[in-house]
């Protein structure tokens, strides 16, 4: 099994064609949306599986559909219960009742000893106030090799820390060619990572499974072609389940327009979220509310009134106004001070940082270890 899964360049292919078709057979729904997603119903009941390679994760709200699942499976193929999960590829998780935990501690421990920061002083942020890099600083090159491994492993690292991921956007725009400065620039962000190794992020028991959105941007933050960054996180009650920040494709005239474009790639991904909890049975009656903090962006995206202003803009940034006039999409405004994706787009004071982190659930796993449930 280890020779024809990891020895043949075709193989996971043909293992995903066997096993999606024994799923298919078995009554499993395959998620148009998310293709590693299986969803079987019977009445109320369902089972829910996520399939990565030769590993399976699943849950459901009848026990008895579990246990005959696995049986089956167990039946079919040589497959080892490991019980509640308590591991993913370089992660740990915990739980306990009415809670989960989702840690990188041994990978953030690791990291930092391969690339000799195990000794480091701690910093309180990932990045500093008002730095700008840039590709053509006048610093000597450093080795591209270990920058791409040492970005690499941070941006593997944001999967349990959303609160470094504008910090590892953007030294991630320079690995073709990184700079002295560039490599520092990561020094800090595993400066920050060696203070909260302990860090984990918390999934509590809600009862509220509305999904709710935060969009914002900042305008020409890149010094070098003058895009704009675009970040967004949506929360299903409150936990936090989708985040990102990204360089936008094209430049904005004003700020106005970096908004109302990152708004549209914050409504793309919540039509994505929406399909997936439809198919797992969370689906919502109610539009998806997306929170904006620029009142002008937030009117372009409802008034055609704005179109001589916009044309100008590529096409596919108008679907925003498709989904607001269907009802899946609702814009609001909230205040700076409340605007959540501000970490996503911008180095920001310690303050409204440790406020925002807290907010999207990233919390010292170190206090709560001796309760938590191995």
């Amino acid at each position: 099994m280890k020779k024809a899964l990891y020895g043949l360049k075709k193989a996971p292919r043909a293992w995903n064609s066997k096993i999606d078709k024994y799923l298919v057979e078995h009554r499993f729904l395959k998620s148009p949306s998310e293709l590693s997603l299986y969803v079987k119903m019977q009445g109320n009941h369902s089972l829910i599986l996520c399939l990565y390679i030769d590993d399976l994760i699943y849950t459901g709200n009848n026990s008895q559909m579990i246990e005959e699942f696995k049986k089956a499976m167990m039946q079919e193929y040589e497959m080892t219960d490991l019980g509640l999960m308590r591991y993913l590829p370089d992660m740990q998780v915990k739980q306990r009742p009415g809670q989960i935990f989702i840690s990188q501690e041994k990978y953030a421990d690791d990291l930092l000893k391969k690339f000799n920061m195990q000794d480091c002083k701690p910093l309180a942020t990932p990045m500093a106030m008002n730095e700008k890099l840039s590709k053509d600083d006048g610093q000597n090159k450093v080795d591209a090799t270990v920058y791409r491994s040492l970005v690499d492993s941070l941006i593997y690292l944001t999967n349990s820390r959303p609160n470094i991921v504008h910090a590892v956007s953007i030294v991630s725009r320079f690995m073709s060619n990184p700079s002295k400065a560039h490599f520092a620039a990561t020094k800090i962000i595993l400066r920050y990572v060696k203070g909260t190794k302990d860090f984990a992020i918390l999934y509590e028991a809600d009862r509220d499974f509305n999904l709710t959105g935060y969009t914002d941007s900042d305008w020409a933050g890149s010094t070098d072609d003058r895009k704009s960054t675009s970040g967004y996180v949506f929360l299903q009650g409150n936990k936090e389940i989708s985040w990102a920040s990204k360089k936008q494709m094209t430049i904005a005239l004003s700020s106005v327009e970096a908004e109302y474009m990152a708004a549209t790639s914050a409504a793309c991904e919540a039509t994505w979220l929406r399909k997936i909890l439809q198919e797992v049975q969370q689906d919502s009656k109610t539009p998806t509310v997306i929170h904006c903090d620029n009142m002008s962006a937030i009117a372009m995206t409802k008034n055609l009134v704005f179109h001589s202003y916009t044309k100008h803009i590529e096409i596919g940034y108008h679907c925003i106004r498709e989904l607001v006039e269907c009802g899946e999409i609702k814009m609001e405004f909230c205040k700076t001070e409340e605007q959540l994706a501000d970490i996503f787009t911008k180095p920001i004071a310690i303050e409204k940082f440790i406020k925002f982190k807290y907010m999207l659930g990233v919390q010292d796993f170190s206090r709560l270890r001796g309760s938590v449930e191995d």
